[in-house]
């Protein structure tokens, strides 16, 4: 709770007696304070309990259908593995304590069992085995008697500078024609074959490959007729290498240099050429190149049954183009099966309906490629479409509306159905809540899955299918409602068991309350946008709270949260609004509200951004849209930072954590995407470096050293530009920091530097009476660089 300072009410008491209204003294801020508002989310999550998790199917043996599954709980310590036989409704929890003594082994110090965590948990033969990784590398246990052993040491750090590089010599592993009778290999560079068992030394097939254009043996394809071997020739692009001192490492007293493989956009990449070889003659086509001239990337390579032709898919650089292409095994003539363009931009990421990272790319063939299901958003929405894969002629939409398509969970294609999640169908409910439908191949009969438990509680689902179809777990929560995991019957939807279910009882009783949502019109004056309000802790409606915004405006997915948690802005413990919200130019809506973002990340749905505050001033008197801050990591930390640069006369103040501020300066794969290519004036026009001069307000830079995710040096041109504008921010460089830097450290000075910039609070002197290491408030260096 912030207190009042009572140095000055000797001279106020004079002043007021003499008829002088002296302005009430500013709130003291204590450590006591910072300390409450750093640890409130430890607090409020374990007061939440046990929450549940998606559940994953179990594969049985040889790929049959198990009949079990599997789930987690946690209540952010403890951590539950629970397996459930779907017959009979048995549930059943692994052994912490016997896992934690098969693993503690040779340690030091034992695992205890109530922190027992199973990172990446996988069952196999029908959850008679199961496997996980830690540090110490991947472990393999039996499920019966708990035998556990280590069947992979630690994974070495990547050699990044070795990354790119290729020695042509891959001659004990060969790979096996479906058949038995060849081996192939990659020798000097190029593709060589002998019968199985020979012992004579291998024959060339090619001869065209070298250091500098050469094949590789992860790309080599046997037809399943054996008559046809697909290889691909790569002559590698530019190899651009970031460089990096640690400055401070515990290892030793001086510092470290290092380098890091990393592509950046307009670098020259790699050019693979598909080549098509007959191992019984000898002969070799080159697959001519004119319907894949510039390729950003071609992939997902794969023989037709049949071996009659083979497929990949052609993303053209720029992702204005995307298309399924099709190679006659006997002529070696390419056709065009599925031509897929764009004005703007094609994500071209998988289909996923994770909300933070959802793609747009979903193709399923069918009846060895005679059908084929895609996604597009050729009519503004994201919808599937049916195709006939010999011809390439469409068939039919398969979905239609004013909606998004965000995930195909499971294909019936013997009764020609389709089961997905979408979004938006129901114009009475948030249309970022996903929700369950199943819709017949040609497009009728499309019907809700989740609708008895959507009509009770408007929520988010997330579902996952069992091999045959037969099931589905639906995992359903929302902001301020604990999450449940039901099974059901796919036939009819009825409930199975429900499996486990949240209680916020405890949490509500620590104080935690759930955030609001907000919705305002955006800049169309149509459109709706959507966000959460987190009010202040001992909120008082009659008082005037300022506000910061947490924001990240990627594209590639929407990040105001649908799903429960007990997450809760700690800058709402000093006094806070905090708000989050999705502007254009965010994904999950419409192809046009997405499409703000083409050649234009600068935007970063501001427009909508600021008229949703505005709205929601205008609706809680205590909303103090006057003083308006922001914070955001990686793009989140250019977006905040942007914020003040293009949007001054709103945004006050501004901390910006590892901004991705130039996107020439990024990874090659993000911008690209959405800037596009070549580059053009777009990328300085959205730049936070050539725009510095334009600051105004307050701003934190932080940066750690050793970011592999962003370029840290974008964050030191930024800083490098302010000074040449003569420009006063504050800076935090991280040693030895990654992406996101700062840990507990990082926090405090955020919260510190927004008290100092949108109130009058007098805040802690840190550097008095400092606290000593085992002490709450101080921070370690490797809280530091987490």
């Amino acid at each position: 709770m912030l207190t009042s300072s009572l140095v000055a009410q000797p001279a106020a008491k004079k002043l007021a007696q003499a008829g002088i209204n002296e302005p009430p003294p500013a709130p003291t801020v204590t450590r006591a304070d910072f300390e409450r508002a750093l640890g409130i989310n430890a607090v409020y999550r374990k007061a939440a309990g046990l929450l549940p998790a998606q559940a994953e199917w179990i594969e049985g043996r040889q790929g049959a259908n198990s009949g079990k599954l599997w789930f987690a709980e946690s209540d952010g310590t403890q951590h539950k593995y629970i397996l459930v036989d779907v017959a009979t409704g048995q549930q059943s929890v692994l052994d912490n304590a016997k896992i934690a003594a098969a693993i503690s082994k040779g340690l030091p110090e034992p695992v205890k069992p109530e922190e027992l965590t199973l990172p990446n948990l996988h069952f196999e033969e029908g959850g008679a085995k199961f496997n996980f990784f830690t540090k110490r590398g991947r472990w393999s246990c039996t499920l019966a008697d708990y035998d556990c052993k280590q069947d992979s040491k630690p994974r070495e750090p990547f050699d990044w500078s070795r990354a790119p590089q290729f020695d042509g010599n891959d001659v004990e592993k060969s790979v096996v024609s479906p058949d038995g009778k060849w081996e192939a290999t990659i020798q000097n560079f190029n593709v060589f074959i002998k019968a199985a068992g020979d012992k004579k030394p291998s024959v060339p097939l090619s001869y065209d490959g070298s250091e500098g254009n050469y094949y590789q043996r992860k790309s080599l394809q046997w037809s399943p007729d054996s008559q046809h071997l697909l290889a691909v020739r790569t002559q590698p692009g530019m190899r651009r290498m970031v460089h990096y001192v640690v400055s401070s490492p515990e290892s030793q007293l001086q510092p470290i240099a290092s380098e890091h493989f990393y592509a950046k956009p307009g670098d020259v990449l790699d050019r693979d050429q598909p080549v098509l070889f007959a191992p019984a003659t000898k002969d070799e086509i080159v697959i001519a190149g004119d319907l894949f001239p510039n390729a950003f990337e071609l992939s997902d390579f794969e023989w037709r049954k049949d071996s009659s032709e083979f497929t990949f898919v052609y993303n053209q650089r720029g992702h204005q183009r995307l298309d399924v292409l099709a190679v006659d095994a006997k002529t070696g003539v390419a056709r065009r099966v599925i031509d897929e363009t764009s004005k703007t931009f094609i994500e071209y990421t998988e289909l996923n309906p994770e909300a933070t990272g959802t793609g747009k790319f979903y193709r399923h063939d069918m009846n060895d490629g005679h059908e084929i299901l895609w996604l597009s958003e050729r009519d503004g929405w994201a919808h599937l479409y049916l195709y006939n894969g010999r011809t390439g002629q469409l068939e039919n939409q398969v979905t239609h509306g004013d909606w998004v398509v965000r995930g195909v969970n499971y294909v019936d294609e013997k009764n020609r159905e389709i089961y997905f999640e979408a979004s938006g169908v129901d114009p009475k409910i948030d249309p970022y809540f996903t929700q369950g439908y199943r819709i017949k191949f040609d497009g009728t009969g499309m019907e809700p899955v989740t609708a008895g438990v959507a009509a009770m509680e408007p929520a988010n689902h997330q579902l996952a299918y069992s091999e045959d179809g037969q099931y589905y777990t639906d995992l359903w929560s929302r902001v301020d409602l604990a999450p449940e995991l039901d099974l059901r019957k796919t036939s009819d939807g009825s409930l199975v068991a429900t499996l486990a279910k949240g209680d916020l009882t405890a949490l509500k009783a620590a104080g935690w309350i759930a955030p609001d949502v907000f919705t305002a019109k955006g800049r169309d004056g149509k459109t709706d946008i959507w966000g959460l309000i987190w009010k202040p802790a001992n909120f008082d409606a009659k008082k005037k709270y300022p506000v910061v915004e947490d924001i990240y405006a990627g594209p590639q997915g929407s990040f105001v949260p649908k799903n429960f948690s007990p997450r809760y802005e700690a800058l709402t413990q000093l006094g806070f609004v905090v708000a989050q919200i999705d502007g254009m130019g965010t994904n999950n809506r419409s192809k046009a509200f997405h499409d703000v973002a083409f050649q234009n990340l600068k935007d970063g749905g501001f427009a909508d951004r600021i008229l949703w505050h505005q709205a929601a001033a205008k609706q809680y008197p205590w909303y103090d849209d006057t003083r308006v801050g922001i914070f955001g990591t990686s793009a989140g930390g250019q977006n905040a930072l942007a914020a003040l640069l293009f949007h001054p006369e709103f945004y006050k103040a501004a901390v910006a954590n590892s901004g991705s501020h130039d996107n020439r300066m990024d990874k090659i794969w993000w911008n690209e995407q959405w800037m596009g290519w070549p580059l053009g004036p777009q990328y300085a026009a959205s730049s936070n470096v050539d725009n510095a001069w334009r600051l105004q307000g307050r701003l934190l830079l932080v940066m750690g050293e050793m970011d592999t995710n962003v370029d840290p040096s974008t964050t030191m041109q930024v800083a490098n530009a302010l000074i040449k504008a003569n420009k006063d921010f504050e800076f935090l460089d991280v040693p030895g920091g990654g992406h996101g830097a700062g840990g507990e450290y990082g926090q405090h000075r955020l919260m510190d530097f927004f008290l100092r910039s949108l109130t009058s609070a007098t805040t802690v002197n840190w550097n008095d009476t400092p606290a000593p290491s085992d002490q709450p408030g101080a921070t370690t260096a490797k809280e530091l660089t987490r």
